[in-house]
């Protein structure tokens, strides 16, 4: 066992569901547009072949959070979501609070959907609204209107989703402080337990990279943003990572565990997972990522991996723990990596003295979150 290492972190599970109805462009994630019917029984024989094959690294852990992503993983039948939990749960033992993330179009939403993912065990809806303007869905190719956004979050409310998570965008093109004000008021006005409230980036590979919309300048960004802000703090929302947003105790388990270093398995075309293993060393890992060759691949889903050397470990911890507001306590770093706090001690230091980093805790100043990519720099 690596010197130090005190145990293995806890453990979640992302399942990516890859097909969409219509590739947006601006999307850089694993998503394809789907034509005919979904290959249901196909792909959930292939998601549990998945999971069996990922046991091995579970070491009899529990999971403590599930995410389906995609894609838009609401496109599948609850049924579909029903048979592959049961499976699941035959083979590994779920935390009995185990949040499970479903996220959702407001455009494949059907009478009846939504309650029939709550019974199939899904207590936990992330609908991805980008935004309530209307010109602005057009413009992000979204397949729905802001009708469809306020039906799908009324249809969750009256399935009993207590738990779910509104995604917004800013930055869109041509955007004024006003508008995303506006777009900000339409989701607060559901009072949902979080936000996802990120700005619109031009990714490589899409479309919108190719062929770049008119967006807002920085000056116009930071308006944006300092608006923005003010009306959710305002509100009751604190902004517990870089682009979350949520009421007290409502933050998302599923990304608390990502920014604190936490391991997840990962099932599904194109899914990403971290491992650590009972000697202390980390494994990061991919699958086969387009869906044709991941349905053709029953015996061996994995496309790569690369274990995570002990000289990148303090950049990678970081990297997700400074995303977070408040930071981590000291102690959690030899407790994810194994690695002596001396190991940073000096580069510590420094950044503490240039006011980048607060005292007793690894946690940025507001100033060093401004600057937070020259502040992991420094850790390279």
């Amino acid at each position: 066992m690596k010197e130090g290492f005190p145990g293995l972190p806890p453990l979640s599970l992302y399942i990516h569901v890859p097909w969409c109805v219509r590739k947006c462009p601006y999307c850089d994630f694993n998503s394809h547009a789907y034509t005919g019917e979904l290959p249901e029984q196909a792909y959930l024989k292939a998601l549990l072949s998945d999971f069996e094959q990922e046991l091995p690294a579970a070491a009899g852990r529990s999971i403590e959070s599930v995410f389906i992503g995609g894609g838009t993983p609401s496109l599948m039948s609850p049924a579909f979501f029903q048979q592959l939990f049961e499976g699941l749960r035959q083979k590994l033992s779920f935390a009995e609070d185990c949040e499970i993330t479903l996220e959702a179009n407001p455009g494949t939403v059907e009478a009846g959907r939504f309650q029939g993912f709550r019974e199939a065990g899904i207590n936990r809806l992330s609908i991805g609204i980008q935004s309530f303007d209307p010109a602005q869905l057009k413009a992000l190719g979204r397949i729905h209107d802001e009708k469809a956004a306020h039906r799908a979050v009324e249809a969750a409310l009256s399935a009993g989703f207590s738990n779910f998570n509104l995604d917004l965008m800013h930055g869109l093109p041509g955007q004024s402080p006003e508008a995303a004000t506006a777009d900000l008021e339409a989701a607060l006005a559901w009072k949902p337990p979080h936000l996802s409230w990120y700005q619109l980036t031009l990714e490589p590979n899409t479309e919108f990279y190719s062929r770049p919309p008119d967006l807002p300048d920085d000056d116009r960004l930071s308006d944006i943003y300092d608006a923005g802000a003010g009306l959710l703090r305002s509100s009751g929302y604190s902004d517990y990572e870089i682009s979350a947003w949520s009421r007290p105790g409502r933050a998302s388990r599923h990304n608390l565990n990502y920014w604190t270093f936490g391991d997840y398995l990962a099932i599904g075309a194109g899914a990403h997972g971290k491992v650590t293993s009972p000697t202390g060393s980390i494994r990061r890992y991919w699958k086969t990522r387009q869906p044709e060759a991941y349905l053709n691949r029953i015996g061996n889903f994995l496309a790569g991996s690369s274990d995570i050397e002990p000289d990148e470990l303090p950049l990678e911890f970081l990297m997700n723990a400074l995303r977070l507001n408040e930071g981590v306590p000291e102690h959690l770093y030899a407790e994810r990596t194994g690695l002596s706090l001396d190991s940073i001690t000096a580069t510590l230091h420094i950044l503490r003295k240039e006011g980048l980093m607060h005292q007793g805790r690894l946690q940025a100043t507001p100033l060093g979150r401004r600057h937070l990519n020259t502040l992991l720099e420094r850790f390279l």
